[in-house]
């Protein structure tokens, strides 16, 4: 698994390095070699750490944001946060994380920026759209923990919008 470490506002030491490669290698088993690891590190004024960890394999993000006392037990949470997704969605990610049911896949470098911008602190995200079912934007969705999901169905070919209604119920918007 590829790991880039990025510090805002934080120096990544060479042991926090180390400890993030010797933590993450315990996913190994769950990603093919493909798997990238993004850990993003900040502080809060109260000297609370955060650690958010982004791992994406064969098209499928997972992601964890912990904040915790140190940077060592925020990862772990992190790591316990993903381990728990995988076990959850296990039988639908089997085929897409081992298999390469994806093979179209985009690397996390080109996937996903992020910029701060305007004077309404606008946080713009950008990343490449892969075709999907309104099912796979479903788990894909729950897996990020968010509450809509943008993708490309790959019946219509046109961007769709997936989210989260209450009573554990779906909605789709599709363009006419």
């Amino acid at each position: 698994m590829k790991i880039t470490a990025i510090g805002r506002g934080v120096t990544v030491t060479d042991d926090l390095k180390e400890l993030f490669e010797r933590k993450l290698s315990k996913l190994d088993k769950f990603f093919r070699d493909d798997a990238e690891a993004t850990i993003k590190l900040r502080e809060r004024k109260n000297g609370r750490k955060i650690i958010e960890l982004t791992i994406v394999s064969g098209g499928t993000f997972f992601r964890a944001e912990n904040e915790d006392e140190t940077y060592r037990t925020a990862l772990d949470r992190d790591i316990e946060n993903i381990e728990r997704q995988i076990r959850k969605h296990k039988t639908r990610l089997g085929k897409r994380i081992r298999e390469g049911a994806f093979e179209r896949s985009v690397p996390m470098s080109d996937a996903m920026t992020v910029e701060e911008e305007g004077e309404f602190d606008i946080r713009v995200k950008s990343f490449a759209f892969k075709p999907m079912s309104p099912e796979e934007a479903i788990l894909q969705m729950n897996l990020l923990g968010h509450e809509f999901f943008v993708f490309e169905n790959d019946e219509t070919h046109k961007v769709n919008v997936v989210y989260k209604r209450h009573e554990n119920k779906y909605g789709l918007i599709q363009p006419e």
